[in-house]
């Protein structure tokens, strides 16, 4: 299908600061199957709800902000829009409006993670990954890039920290089934198998963030050895405080020992069915 040509108006410009000084300055119209998408998109999740959502708006509406492509010999390469291209396609739309911008792949690759990056619906993982090839491939440093897309540098250090997640975990994070708190606090503990286990247990038990550190400040404690006290006679007080304190540490929670002649009795508090989970698999184990 012939792509048509229409002037860029002075709104658009606006809009679109950045590419209102392109080379042609125009406003092309062309078919939506002649458009490909970005195969270095950032962005690998699309919430089919949501591109729903602005499908619906589009038929309504229409597209109030054009695409930005890169002529190719197959057609168009997007470079930025692919949920608007994706959401255009539902609506049934046959042509769409295109700002045409002369770049190569390098420089499309970086308009489009910066781009995404600018958002704040990109997947935690979708973004730590982009972060990761602006400052390793463009050589960016974070300071740099937390100037660029307007974002803490601490939020990009703690970002690019989610790619230290297991495989299992990132992919939950990625289907967003659990948040990036939830990943920060399975982050603080250095066993990977301890680190599925918990995401595993947020998502089974639906744990706020809160409970999840919790559970890996428990976790991360190094049980220490049980140590049998030294009978010694008139000492019982002292000997009985020692094994108390011992098991405490031991299953990391508080334990009362109360003796009563020969006989006595030891209470093992917990919070939670899941705190009694652990306590007992410490004691008998898995």
């Amino acid at each position: 299908m012939a792509t048509k040509r229409m002037a860029l108006g002075k709104g658009l410009g606006a809009l679109l600061p950045e590419f209102g000084q392109t080379e042609s300055k125009t406003l092309l119209y062309c078919g939506i199957e002649e458009i490909i998408p970005n195969r270095s998109q950032p962005r690998k999740y699309f919430d089919e709800s949501k591109i729903q959502e602005l499908a619906e708006s589009i038929k309504e509406k229409g597209i109030l902000e054009p695409l930005v492509v890169r002529r190719t010999d197959q057609g168009y390469e997007l470079i930025i829009g692919e949920r608007r291209w994706r959401a255009a396609q539902k609506a049934g739309l046959k042509e769409i409006p295109v700002i045409v911008k002369e770049a190569g792949g390098r420089e499309v690759l970086e308009i489009s993670l910066i781009e995404n990056l600018q958002r704040e619906d990109l997947n935690p993982i979708e973004a730590a990954e982009a972060f990761k090839r602006l400052t390793e491939e463009f050589n960016i440093s974070q300071e740099d890039l937390s100037k660029r897309i307007g974002k803490d540098r601490t939020t990009i250090t703690n970002t690019l920290r989610l790619l230290k997640l297991p495989p299992e975990v990132k992919n939950q994070l990625l289907q967003n089934h659990i948040t990036s708190g939830h990943a920060r606090a399975i982050l603080s503990l250095e066993n990977k198998e301890k680190q599925k286990e918990l995401c595993t247990l947020i998502i089974k038990k639906g744990l706020s963030v809160r409970e999840a550190e919790a559970i890996a400040k428990r976790w991360s404690e190094k049980p220490k050895k049980l140590i049998t006290p030294v009978k010694k006679r008139g000492d019982l007080e002292s000997q009985l405080s020692s094994l108390q304190d011992s098991l405490r540490k031991y299953l990391g929670t508080k334990v009362h020992i109360t003796p009563k002649d020969k006989k006595g009795k030891i209470e093992i508090e917990y919070y939670s069915h899941e705190d009694l989970e652990r306590i007992v698999e410490t004691i008998i184990g898995k």
